[in-house]
């Protein structure tokens, strides 16, 4: 199998003056990127780096960070990208845990590495023109106190010099490793190989039905799976990537219209926004032939507005994880809304009970349990890094156990009704959140909608739905809205919580943790339905 070194070099040996990147004012084509590559590959190699090494990278969504991806796959360099927020104590856990050899970083995230206590002790490039209050180069009193600290570099520095690329990587190298959300636990590394990652992105090609030349957003963070699908993807098709660094749903749009995007893959929360931005109208997203979702479950009312708002000839669902890449596939998720579809190109999928060890013992349609996947899929992991335990819970049997609930209807096709952790047992009966959203998102007067279990002396736990509004509109009329619809009687929400925002992670998932905890900023007072 090709690696992803050759892989770039096949757009630029076919499409050399195709455009290929765009950030803000910079326009690359292909060869003119493959020298920035070339660049930064010869700068990874100075700075003491060789093949299986991790590099760290605190980074937006930007011209260095996608160079940066590709430079790695060249080299053999593991990238190891996190989250641009990431604290100072995180960043010493993600030095540690993946026994970084080098850290990369913007100024935005620059304060956190000078407090982090590891951050001094490898080797370190900054991206990007710093501001009047952001240093990349330590105060004297650093190296002082330290004498193992050494001075960071500046990747503008490298890019100085361009020359081709070089492949020096196989597929069977390791491509980067992802960090889970880490939502009951400390953060879990998900190494993953070139040819997994190829044929990942191989797969999203074929189930997203795209074509040459695509272009796309390139919002989905880079420390993401979808971010780095999207990459991958846009370099097979000789396609456009359009970095943006930061979501902002007006700056969106603007981009989508000028640079005539072809298709977006995007979670939930960001297409939302994109609707209830002010400035929206069908004829600023009409490029926009294909859309495509994952990440999260996709409420109904959601749906069917951006449905109707931007008319796409293919709308897929898109359910998978950083583990395991592809799941299922719906492509036509307007027709059957909330089905994930069914098991994707290199994919085998059962529903197994919810205590089960094995794959061997599976569910009757419309049974829930827990959702499984074949590890001998082409676009499997082979076990977290260095958290046996975590392997030993997740990994039985040759089967991924994803840790997510769901079912098959009679017709074969899944649906994902939430998380093993976010079942909410009441009264003995076990009910999923999803359910209730779907159906809550219906009603008109409802922006976006949460459920979660709050603790109850005789029910154990009572059903809670968290709404930000609209419009005006009561818990009574909520509550009339889930009895006149097809919402069995035990499932209704109990209490109606009017929130300003619903709490969600950086990509957009629901925080439901936060909400149990009370961590969230209520609208007004909480009605109860008896």
């Amino acid at each position: 199998m090709l690696d992803l070194g050759r892989t770039f070099l096949q757009s630029v040996e076919r499409s050399p003056n195709a455009l290929a990147l765009i950030d803000g004012e910079l326009r690359l084509s292909y060869a003119q990127w493959a020298q920035q590559v070339g660049a930064v590959q010869r700068g990874l190699k100075d700075l003491g780096l060789v093949r299986g090494d991790h590099c760290l990278t605190i980074l937006q969504n930007r011209f260095e960070a996608a160079t940066l991806h590709w430079a790695c796959q060249f080299s053999g360099i593991v990238i190891t990208p996190i989250n641009w927020r990431a604290k100072p104590d995180e960043i010493d856990y993600f030095i540690d845990d993946a026994s970084a050899k080098a850290l990369i970083y913007e100024p935005i995230s620059a304060a956190a590495v000078a407090r982090s206590d590891l951050a001094s002790q490898v080797r370190r490039v900054g991206v990007g023109t710093l501001s009047a209050n952001a240093q990349y180069l330590d105060p004297p009193s650093a190296t002082a106190l330290n004498p193992l600290a050494i001075a960071p570099l500046r990747f503008g520095d490298w890019l100085g010099n361009p020359c081709d690329p070089v492949v020096e990587a196989d597929s069977s190298d390791m491509s980067l490793m992802l960090y889970t959300s880490g939502t009951t636990g400390k953060p879990k590394g998900v190494p993953r190989r070139q040819r997994a990652e190829r044929m990942a992105a191989l797969a999203h090609v074929a189930q997203n039905q795209y074509a040459h030349g695509e272009r796309t957003l390139g919002v989905m963070p880079l420390y993401h799976t979808m971010g780095v699908r999207s990459l991958l993807a846009l370099t097979l098709l000789d396609g456009v990537l359009i970095c943006m660094a930061k979501w902002d749903a007006e700056t969106a749009l603007t981009l989508i219209e000028r640079e005539q995007v072809s298709h977006l893959y995007l979670v939930p929360t960001l297409y939302h926004d994109l609707l209830a931005q002010t400035g929206f109208s069908p004829s600023r997203v009409r490029s926009v032939r294909k859309l495509g979702f994952a990440g999260a479950s996709m409420p109904d009312g959601l749906l069917l507005r951006l449905d109707k708002a931007v008319q796409p000839e293919l709308f897929v669902n898109h359910y998978g994880s950083s583990e395991i890449y592809t799941f299922s596939i719906n492509q036509s998720a307007v027709a059957k809304p909330g089905s994930a579809g069914r098991a994707g190109i290199n994919t085998r999928l059962r529903v197994v009970p919810l205590n089960a060890q094995s794959g061997d013992l599976v569910t009757a349609p419309m049974q829930e349990g827990q959702i499984i996947a074949d590890l001998m899929s082409d676009e499997a992991f082979e076990g977290y890094h260095r958290r046996p335990e975590a392997n030993a819970r997740s990994l039985l049997g040759g089967w991924y156990f994803t840790g997510d609930t769901g079912y098959f209807d009679e017709q074969g096709e899944l649906f994902v009704t939430g998380r093993v952790d976010d079942m909410i047992i009441s009264g003995g009966e076990n009910i999923s959140p999803v359910d209730i959203e779907s159906v809550l998102s219906l009603h008109p007067s409802v922006d976006e909608v949460a459920v979660a279990g709050l603790k109850d002396e005789r029910w154990g736990q009572r059903v809670v739905a968290f709404v930000k509004r609209r419009d005006a509109v009561s818990a009574e009329s909520l509550d009339l809205h889930c009895r006149e619809s097809d919402l069995v009687n035990f499932k209704r929400p109990r209490e109606y919580v009017f929130v300003r925002e619903i709490p969600k992670s950086p990509v957009g998932k629901i925080l439901r943790r936060q909400l149990i905890a009370g961590d969230y900023q209520p609208e007004s007072q909480t009605p109860s339905i008896s």
